[in-house]
């Protein structure tokens, strides 16, 4: 048998109480709640390949007397999804925003909005952080005085050989890239998008020979051809996430694509849709389909399901996840009419468990 967990990051304020924990029906989309860890704005999950451990951002101003935000590990109880706090480090820079994964599980990586920088961050045989092993401060700006005045990091990603790590600068217009091995990163070059566009989340293609960058400020889907052995990006093409008739403000968010890499999905807060597009195998260049309601305001983040059937979006604003059926010929969702009511729900991470 095998069985579904979701786990949702809030902000903790509004009564949310942290992470929140659903079992998810793989036939129906239907989310049943599970409980609450109560962990101080979870802004950020990562679960690891391993299914044992969740790593959650902590996006406060201070911890252990230290300006900077903070990075929390929790044991799965993988029957009933419940979380046991393990530790707690810093992140040695403020605003924390994003974090990922290497694939072995050893390592942590964080992407700090607020200070504008990278760390990195061993992980314990026992799921346990260590203190950052490395910390990387972005230097710089751009034309956007209001947003872009210093460096702002707002993800970071590592490639399917966890060899390059790509962070999205909002500030710096740049998706810088690093090298990672054994817990540093080293500068490696940088994927450079028009001034003001403002960087926010980065994807790649299961192809691994194309990667997508959602712009925040410039309401646009940057698509760029990926040399796996050099981690060098090249721009190609660069496509609006709205329609030709919306004239309202609005600002992206998240960025997905489908595991079997036939559609990209994108989300956009004003608009509050996601935009869905289809992707060329063989250029990795876009095409719009459509776009689809999130049934809420502020889709700060939404996720699909491991085998790509369905689209959990969460809905910041107005407290709910809205579940859609993902037609994978066409790429369009359709609403099943199931949604989960969470406070400040602002991240959406899968766990499948197989017995």
């Amino acid at each position: 048998m095998s069985d579904t967990l979701v786990y949702v990051g809030t902000y903790t304020r509004d009564g949310s109480e942290g992470i929140y924990c659903f079992r998810f029906d793989e036939r129906t989309g239907e989310l049943s709640p599970q409980g609450a860890t109560k962990i101080e704005n979870p802004s950020f999950l990562a679960v690891n390949t391993a299914g044992t451990h969740v790593y959650a951002i902590n996006e406060v101003g201070e911890f252990n007397g230290e300006k900077a935000g903070a990075i929390s590990a929790f044991a799965i109880d993988r029957k009933s999804g419940a979380l046991t706090l393990v530790n707690r480090q810093s992140v040695k820079g403020t605003g924390p925003c994003h974090v990922c994964l290497t694939r072995d599980g050893r390592y942590a990586l964080v992407a700090n909005y607020g200070g504008g920088s990278v760390c990195a961050l061993p992980i314990h045989a026992d799921g346990s952080l260590a203190p950052a092993s490395d910390f990387v401060q972005h230097q710089g700006s751009s034309v956007n005085p209001k947003r872009q005045q210093g460096p702002h990091a707002h993800s970071v990603t590592l490639d399917a050989q966890n060899k390059f790590a790509y962070v999205a600068d909002l500030g710096l217009d740049k998706v810088m890239i690093y090298a990672f091995a054994n817990g540093k990163l080293t500068s490696a070059g940088a994927g450079v998008v028009t001034p003001g566009e403002g960087p926010r989340h980065f994807a790649f293609h299961p192809n691994a020979k194309f990667a997508y960058l959602i712009n925040e400020i410039g309401n646009t889907v940057s698509v760029f051809s990926y040399n796996a052995g050099t981690g060098a990006l090249s721009e190609i093409q660069n496509i609006t996430t709205l329609p030709g008739d919306f004239s309202g403000i609005s600002h992206t968010a998240d960025i997905h694509v489908s595991p079997d890499g036939k559609h990209l999905y994108g989300s956009n807060r004003g608009h509050d849709s996601i935009a869905i597009f289809a992707i060329d195998a063989g250029t990795g260049k876009l095409t719009p389909v459509g776009y689809e309601s999130t049934r809420g305001e502020n889709p700060r983040n939404f996720a699909l399901d491991p085998a790509g059937n369905f689209l959990l979006a969460a809905n910041q604003n107005t407290h709910n996840i809205a579940v859609f059926k993902i037609d994978k010929g066409t790429g369009k969702l359709q609403a099943t009419g199931f949604e989960a009511k969470v406070q400040r729900p602002v991240c959406v991470r899968f766990l499948k468990i197989d017995d």
